[in-house]
């Protein structure tokens, strides 16, 4: 018998013998499989861990704020690093805008005299050319008409090519509209072109019926010829005129415009180089070093700029005075003088045609010539073509001479030999006088057209490196400015 404790203790030993057999039953059972038939793993492969991501650490945005914080700013702005990136911001900044206006004006004045040379100088000469080719039309019409029935061929050329020239011209100008012009609200030149256009047809068919007239011996051809003159004086010739002023104003305003000195620009070099030198004081003040080279060379540049502007900006002035003293004043006086020996001479003309003993036609004369003697007399002396102009005054004063024997002549009634003594060949006939006048005042206006144009293309020429010189100058200042003040500013770290 098993006492009931020991009973117990027997059920646990028991139990420990069974645990192994039945360990050992699945062992076998599990070796009997496995040499039965093996069997494939299902289990899946192990994953391979991911690559780490390399991803920018999120920006802390309160150390942000706390850097762009206002006492922050105004602490830095005070402190002597601060200070040193202020002056050399503000250094930079004068130095490209002095070199960048400079460069600017430059390129402007140079536009301006491309303008003056390629457009406003050529229509002011055209629109003298336009009346003087009125003026010689009228003279030769008279010319034509007191040789009386058949004219010779050279005054009829001489007439038909002026009225084709005085066309001509109108075309050329109506084709090409200045901006000037273009911007004129009133259109004063369209409307003083159009009124000689539809007026130029009236006058020459007035000539062509004279003409006819006097070729078969009709008195009337005469007042034809008066009205045709008369139309010419009175309403052609002065809107010609003041075309020509309106022009030649053109051309002394851009003349005045382009003396007067580039005030802009230099103020601004002045200010930059004034700051610059200001900054390497106070710099050498306080870090005790006398130099900066990227400062000093900065300022060189800047000097450099301001010595080549003005230095440019005067010769470039110089030229346009001369222009002015040696080609606009003296153009303009020939100009004016060679239309007041073909209104001169066509007075003269009409006089005879109508026999006039009034006396006008004497009074418009004597005022030309007195003009024209003042004008002669008052060229400039350092002016060119001045032989063309003592040829001019010699012959004014035999064709005068030989006006007042015309007049002589007619007053006994002699009128053939009155026509005889203005149109006749002879070299002491007034004819001859008016021609040698004419063409040695032609050829001294083109002597000071082309001094004229010779001294803008001169002052435009001078011009030509200092726009781009000007602006790159101004950039590597601002460039040596900052070059000069890092190694400062790393001192400070």
């Amino acid at each position: 018998m098993v006492e009931p404790g020991n009973r117990h203790a027997a059920t646990e030993v028991a139990a420990v013998r069974v645990r192994p057999s039945s360990q050992a039953e699945a062992g076998a059972k599990h070796a009997g499989t496995a040499d039965a038939a093996p069997a494939t793993p299902r289990s899946a492969p192990p994953r391979r861990p991911a690559a780490p991501v390399d991803r920018p650490p999120a920006p802390d945005v309160a150390a942000l704020r706390a850097q762009f914080r206002p006492a922050r700013l105004r602490s830095f702005a005070h402190s002597s690093p601060g200070r040193l990136v202020a002056a050399g911001l503000v250094l930079m900044v004068l130095c490209v805008t002095a070199g960048a206006v400079t460069s600017t004006t430059v390129m402007e004045r140079q536009q301006a005299l491309g303008v003056l040379l390629d457009d406003t100088e050529p229509d002011a000469h055209s629109a003298n050319h336009l009346y003087t080719s009125l003026s010689i039309a009228d003279a030769a019409a008279g010319t034509a008409f007191i040789a009386g029935g058949l004219e010779p061929q050279a005054v009829r050329d001489r007439y038909t090519q002026a009225i084709g020239e005085a066309a001509a011209e109108l075309v050329t100008q109506a084709g090409h509209i200045s901006d000037e012009e273009a911007a004129d609200p009133t259109g004063t030149d369209r409307r003083l072109r159009t009124g000689i256009a539809t007026g130029l047809p009236v006058y020459s068919g007035l000539i062509e019926t004279a003409r006819v007239n006097n070729r078969n011996g009709y008195p009337v051809g005469a007042a034809y010829l008066s009205e045709a003159s008369h139309q010419m004086q009175a309403r052609l010739l002065p809107m010609a005129e003041e075309l020509e002023d309106h022009r030649f104003d053109s051309v002394t305003a851009a003349q005045y415009r382009h003396v007067r000195p580039p005030w802009t620009a230099i103020v601004l070099l002045v200010v930059a180089l004034g700051a610059l030198i200001w900054v390497q004081v106070e710099l050498a003040r306080r870090s005790r070093r006398f130099f900066n080279m990227g400062l000093l060379v900065g300022t060189g540049a800047l000097a450099l700029t301001l010595l080549w502007t003005v230095a440019a900006g005067s010769v470039s002035a110089v030229a346009m005075i001369r222009c002015r003293d040696e080609g606009a004043v003296p153009s303009a006086r020939l100009a004016e003088s060679r239309i007041l020996v073909q209104q001169a001479r066509s007075a003269e003309m009409v006089k005879l045609v109508r026999r006039d003993a009034t006396g006008d036609y004497d009074r418009t004369f004597d005022a030309n010539a007195t003009r024209l003697t003042e004008l002669l007399a008052g060229y400039p002396e350092d002016a060119p073509a001045r032989d063309e102009v003592a040829h001019a005054r010699a012959a004014l004063t035999r064709w005068q001479s030989a006006h007042q024997r015309m007049n002589d002549t007619l007053e006994r009634g002699d009128f053939l030999g009155a026509a005889a003594v203005a149109t006749g060949p002879s070299a002491a006939d007034s004819a001859a006088q008016v021609d040698a006048l004419d063409r040695s005042l032609d050829k001294a206006g083109a002597a000071t057209r082309d001094t004229l144009r010779t001294k803008v293309s001169q002052a435009m020429d001078v011009l030509s490196f200092l726009s781009p010189g000007a602006f790159v100058l101004g950039i590597v200042a601002a460039a040596f400015v900052a070059l000069g003040l890092w190694p400062r500013l790393r001192e400070y770290r």
